[in-house]
């Protein structure tokens, strides 16, 4: 979150030496947090997640290209 966010955080951290229990109230306002910061990198994951998918394309097609090159090669070295 921003540092200059009007709104803060409502959510404790410690259970002060206490079994950690969940107010309704905090896990409403880390839903709402999540929900927030999802909605914000949403753009970001679908941008990184095409570039990943192209990635495995290229890299899937450089290694066929080096294998049939290699044949390629190799072959007409042992024709000769």
């Amino acid at each position: 979150m921003p540092k200059n966010s009007a709104v803060t955080p409502l959510w404790t951290t410690s259970s002060f030496g206490h079994s950690a229990e969940w107010m309704s109230s905090e896990r409403s306002e880390l839903s709402a947090h999540l929900a927030h910061c999802g909605a914000e990198r949403r753009p970001l994951h679908v941008l990184r997640s095409g570039a990943d998918r192209l990635q495995d394309l290229l890299v899937s097609r450089v290694v066929t290209s080096a294998v049939l090159l290699g044949l390629l090669i190799g072959g007409s070295w042992l024709a000769l």
